[in-house]
């Protein structure tokens, strides 16, 4: 495969997608090894798109004098339930940006979608399963099953973050300094990342 040019296996989970014996990334998660190889993500979800969220300037006085970095927000996902997200640090961007692409594989999640509101019941993967929170930083997120049709009523960050993930209707309420793209971004997914835990009574929101 095109994708594995280049690409020396160092982890028993990157020999068994390189020697074709996982071929998708919900098998790869169930074998229980972590996920420390970006090329293990190349090669199970091809078809991934990222966003650069956020990329700035961050200075250190340090005993040498003044240090200058750039940091990036990146977002990645397929648009149809995988997404993951990251921050990098390099001297230029280009650099940074590309080392939170990389770590933004190995944080990819599969979350759960459904057709969790009461206004709705075409049964159709399309929104968030229910209720959902994410915090980081002094920024919280809230996300709510919406019918069809609604479309995302968020904008800017976050809603690129779920759109990536394959979120095609949704309520959303913030908090804090939503102002803070990256805290925003991540708090986005934060939430995102609730829809992966199994909910016990009470049924949807």
């Amino acid at each position: 495969m095109a994708e594995m040019q280049g690409w020396t296996p160092k982890t028993r989970l990157g020999r068994l997608v390189y020697e074709g014996k996982i071929t998708t990334f919900d098998d790869a998660i169930g074998t229980g090894h972590p996920l420390r190889e970006p090329e293990i993500i190349d090669v199970l979800l091809p078809e991934l798109s990222d966003e650069v969220l956020d990329i700035n300037m961050v200075q250190r006085m340090t005993d040498s004098g003044r240090r200058v970095k750039f940091r990036a927000a990146v977002a990645i996902g397929n648009r149809d339930g995988y997404i993951g997200y990251a921050e990098g640090k390099d001297l230029q961007a280009g650099p940074a940006i590309r080392n939170a692409i990389e770590t933004a594989k190995l944080n990819l999640i599969k979350i759960n979608r459904g057709c969790g509101s009461w206004e709705c019941g075409c049964g159709e993967a399309h929104t968030v399963p229910y209720t959902v929170e994410g915090k980081a930083g002094s920024v919280i997120v809230v996300l709510k099953p919406a019918p069809r049709g609604l479309g995302i009523t968020s904008g800017g960050t976050a809603r690129k973050v779920l759109e990536l993930a394959g979120i095609k209707d949704v309520w959303t309420r913030s908090s804090g300094q939503t102002r803070t793209t990256i805290n925003f971004a991540h708090a986005t997914f934060e939430a995102l990342k609730g829809t992966t835990t199994v909910r016990i009574g009470g049924g949807t929101q």
